[in-house]
C-alpha cells in the first residue's frame, strides 16, 4: 500500500500520544537522508523517531532500534542540534490530509529568547524531504536542497520561502459534502475508484477500492452509471457515506493498523482493517509505528532473498529454457516417427500382392487386411515390387529405432524439466539465505553449478516449515527437494498422511497423525498448504493427491524430491492458508 494520508494522520495520532511535550535530547543523521531523534517524553521514559526522506522508501515511525552514525556529523545535522538540541515538541500536526507531517518546536535561541520552529516532513516519494523553517515560514535548511534546475515548481533551498507545492487539482477530503462530492465524483468518466482517489488528496488507490467495497460497487463501473438510474444515484449516496465514514475515522483517530498476508507473505498495510479482505489474513498490530518497522522489514527480507537468488535463478531458468527447446525437438521428432507401422504395413503387403504390380508402375492398390479397407501405396516406378518392400521396411525399421531411442530421451528430459520446475517452486517459497543453502548444494550435485576448487558441503540449517491444524495436528512442508526427501523417508512414518499437488511441482506435506485419525478439517488444512507451496498458488482451485506415507515409494537413481505412489485419494481445494499460522522455529 502507498504511504497514503490516511497512513500519515495515524502517525499523527501516535506521534502526538507519545510524543507531545517531551524534549528533543539527541539528533543523529545516520544515512544522508535520514534522522533520528531521541526524545525524552513527560514520563520519564525515552522514545526514538526514525525519518527517512529516501527516494525508494520514505518513511516515519517511532522505533525501539539504534543506528550507528558517521564520526563526523553532517551539516544538517550539526544546524539541528544547533536549534533543536533540548527543544520541546509543542505540537505535531498534518495540514489537510497531505503527505506531510509538522513538528513544532519550542526552543531557547542564544540570547534566551523563547522561539518556535518547525521540522517539515514531506513523505512523496522520490520527491520526499526534511524541511526545517522559522515561525515566518522561511526555509532554514533542508536534508535535501531541491534548485529551481531541479524543479519548476518549487525551490527548497535557505532563505526561500516555504509553501506545499500544488502539482494537482485535488480537494481535502475531510471538509468536502455530500453536493461537492456529487460534482466531483459524477463530473468525471472514469472508474469510480480513480476518480475517488484522483479527485481527493492523501486517498491511495488501495483506499479508494476499499470505500468502494465498504459502498457495495465495483470499483470499475464507470462513474457515469452514477448519475444515469435511480440504481446510480443510490449506490452514489452508498458511495458518499463510505466515504464519510472513513473521513470520520480519520478525523477521530479511530485507528488499527493491520498486515493483510497471502499465507506468510506481508502484502498490504492499512490504518485499520479492510473490508476488501477476508479478515482472518488480517494480522492486528496495534501500532502504526510498530506495523511499518515490521512490514516493510519483512518485505525487505523477501526482497533481499529475492535479490540473492538471482544468480540461482538464472542458472535454473537456462538450463530449464534448454531442456524444454530439446523436449519441443524431441516431441516433434517423435510425431514424424508415428507413419513406421504404416511404411511396415506397405512393406507387408508388398510381399503378399506385389507379384500383380504391372512393370514401371507408380502404385498400387491392395487390401489392408489388418482394416480390410482398400489403401493406396506409391512405388518407385524404377524399382521391383520386392525392392519397393524392402525400401518401405528399411524406412519401418529406421523410425522403429528412432522412436525407441526417442522415448528413453524424451522421458529423461521430461524428468530434468520436472526436476528443473520444482528447483523453481523451491526459489519461489524460500525466506531464509539458509533456504538457499541446500538448494544450491542440490544444482551442485546434480551438475548445474560447479563446486569450487576445495570446497566443502555447506551444513544448512534450514528447516521445514511447521504448521498446526485447527484440530492441534502437526503439519511439516520441505523447502526445497532435499527436505522433501527427508521429510517423507526419514521423519515421517507409516501411517502420518502425504499431501502433494497434482501435476505440478510442489512440496512434499506431511501430517504427523500419532496413530490418531485425522478429521476432514485437517486433511483440508493440509490440502491447502500442498496447494500454496506449489506452482498451483494463487488459483482458484487445485487438485491434491493424498495418502498414507507407506504407500510412496522412491525409485532407484531418481532425482531429489521423486517419488510415485499408486494407491491414493484426491481432492479439489483453495490454497488460501490465512487462517493458519506458522511455527517459527
Amino acid at each position: 500500500m502507498a504511504f497514503d494520508g490516511i497512513t500519515i494522520a495515524a502517525v499523527v495520532k501516535e506521534l502526538r500520544d507519545s510524543l507531545m511535550g517531551g524534549r528533543i535530547y539527541k539528533i543523529a543523521q545516520p544515512e544522508s537522508d535520514e534522522l533520528l531523534l531521541t526524545i525524552k517524553t513527560t514520563d520519564g521514559g525515552q522514545k526514538r523517531l526514525l525519518i527517512s526522506a529516501g527516494a525508494s522508501l520514505p518513511l516515519i515511525y517511532l522505533t525501539e532500534g539504534n543506528k550507528p552514525s558517521p564520526m563526523t556529523a553532517p551539516g544538517f545535522c550539526m544546524l539541528l542540534r544547533k536549534h533543536l538540541q533540548n527543544g520541546r515538541i509543542i505540537d505535531i500536526s498534518q495540514p489537510g490530509l497531505e503527505r506531510i507531517i509538522h513538528i513544532h518546536v519550542e526552543h531557547l535561541n542564544e540570547m534566551g529568547d523563547l522561539c518556535r520552529k518547525r521540522l517539515i516532513v514531506e513523505i512523496m516519494g522520490k520527491h520526499s524531504n526534511i524541511i526545517f523553517v522559522n515561525d515566518d515560514d522561511m526555509i532554514i535548511d533542508s536534508i535535501k536542497h531541491i534548485s529551481g534546475l531541479i524543479s519548476s515548481v518549487r525551490e527548497v533551498l535557505p532563505g526561500r520561502a516555504y509553501f506545499i507545492p500544488v502539482t494537482q487539482d485535488k480537494s481535502n477530503p475531510l471538509t468536502t459534502d455530500f453536493p461537492a462530492f456529487q460534482n466531483a465524483v459524477t463530473g468525471k468518466n472514469m472508474p469510480i475508484y480513480k476518480a475517488v482517489y484522483s479527485l481527493y488528496t492523501g486517498i491511495s488507490p488501495v483506499m479508494a477500492h476499499e470505500i468502494c467495497c465498504r459502498a457495495k460497487i465495483d470499483g470499475d463501473t464507470s462513474t457515469a452509471f452514477l448519475s444515469d438510474s435511480p440504481d446510480g444515484k443510490h449506490a452514489l449516496n452508498n458511495l458518499y457515506q463510505a466515504f464519510s465514514h472513513m473521513m470520520d475515522q480519520v478525523k477521530k483517530g479511530d485507528f488499527n493498523p493491520v498486515i493483510i498476508y497471502e499465507g506468510n507473505t506481508p502484502v498490504e498495510f492499512a490504518p485499520f482493517p479492510l473490508v476488501m479482505y477476508n479478515e482472518n489474513s488480517q494480522k492486528d498490530i496495534g501500532s502504526i509505528s510498530r506495523l511499518l518497522e515490521q512490514y516493510y522489514a519483512e518485505k525487505s527480507t523477501l526482497t533481499r532473498i529475492r535479490q540473492k537468488s538471482v544468480d540461482l535463478r538464472k542458472i535454473v531458468q537456462t538450463a530449464l529454457e534448454r531442456n524444454v527447446k530439446k523436449y519441443d525437438l524431441q516431441l516433434r521428432q517423435m510425431k514424424d516417427t508415428e507413419k513406421k507401422e504404416q511404411y511396415r504395413i506397405y512393406g507387408e503387403l508388398l510381399n503378399t500382392y506385389g507379384y500383380e504390380v504391372a512393370p514401371g508402375a507408380k502404385s498400387m492398390e491392395a487390401l489392408n487386411y489388418y482394416t480390410n479397407e482398400m489403401i493406396t501405396i506409391p512405388l518407385d516406378p524404377l524399382l521391383t515390387p520386392s525392392e519397393n518392400a524392402k525400401k518401405y521396411f528399411d524406412k519401418y525399421g529406421k523410425l522403429k529405432r528412432t522412436f525407441e531411442a526417442l522415448s528413453t530421451l524424451t522421458a529423461q528430459v521430461k524428468e530434468e524439466i520436472d526436476h528443473l520446475e520444482s528447483i523453481q517452486n523451491a526459489l519461489d517459497i524460500a525466506l531464509l539465505e539458509e533456504d538457499l543453502v541446500q538448494i544450491k548444494e542440490e544444482l551442485i550435485s546434480c551438475g548445474y553449478i560447479r563446486r569450487k576448487g576445495g570446497s566443502k558441503k555447506v551444513k544448512s540449517t534450514s528447516k521445514p516449515f511447521h504448521y498446526v491444524s485447527k484440530d492441534g495436528f502437526h503439519i511439516y512442508i520441505g523447502k526445497n527437494n532435499y527436505q522433501n526427501d527427508e521429510l517423507t523417508f526419514k521423519f515421517a512414518n507409516g501411517g502420518d498422511w502425504w499431501f502433494h499437488a497434482k501435476g505440478v511441482p510442489g512440496s512434499h506435506v506431511v501430517v504427523k497423525s500419532e496413530g490418531s485419525v485425522l478429521p476432514d478439517t485437517t486433511f483440508e488444512d493440509a490440502a491447502r498448504l500442498a496447494a500454496y507451496y506449489s506452482k498451483a498458488r494463487g488459483q482458484e482451485k487445485a487438485e491434491i493427491d493424498y495418502t498414507e506415507k507407506k504407500n510412496v515409494k522412491k525409485p532407484n537413481g531418481s532425482k531429489p524430491g521423486f517419488v510415485v505412489y499408486y494407491t491414493n485419494y484426491s481432492m479439489i481445494i483453495d490454497s488460501d492458508i490465512s487462517h493458519l499460522k506458522r511455527i517459527d522455529e
